[in-house]
């Protein structure tokens, strides 16, 4: 997650990073996963409740060496079957809008581009999608 934080960081100098405070993600039922290849870690991705028929998309990433492979198309697809395994009805997520690798994956999976959600509100460079289940 630091990389993801660095990567960000530097697309969007001076904004604010939605990250997850760890102790909240966990008490809300959040779900994290790590996507592996041999011994190294390559990306990860989670979900948090939002609602009881909503969860938000948070913390996806695939280190830039192994991108482009299918790696997040994988791990965005493992979050959305848990998200129906739990009976949400639907994903939201927010994303830059400088970062089209995102905004082309989510936009392929079915996702729509709506208006900010609370988290994001007053945030510029944000883009929030929301896919039903």
């Amino acid at each position: 997650m630091r990389e993801l934080d660095v990567e960000i960081a530097a697309l969007y100098p001076g904004s604010v990073i939605s990250g997850i405070d760890e102790a909240d993600f966990e008490s809300s039922g959040g779900y994290f996963v790590i996507a592996r290849q041999g011994n190294r870690t390559i990306g990860c991705g989670g979900f948090r409740p939002v609602n009881e028929e909503s969860v938000e998309i948070k913390r996806m990433f695939v280190r830039p060496d192994v991108r482009r492979r299918g790696g997040a198309r994988l791990i965005l697809r493992h979050l959305e079957e848990e998200v129906r395994r739990r009976g949400f009805r639907s994903t939201v997520l927010e994303t830059g809008c400088d970062n089209a690798g995102a905004i082309a994956l989510y936009e392929s999976e079915g996702y729509s581009q709506i208006p900010e959600f609370p988290g994001c509100l007053g945030i510029p460079v944000s883009r929030c999608y929301m896919k039903r289940c």
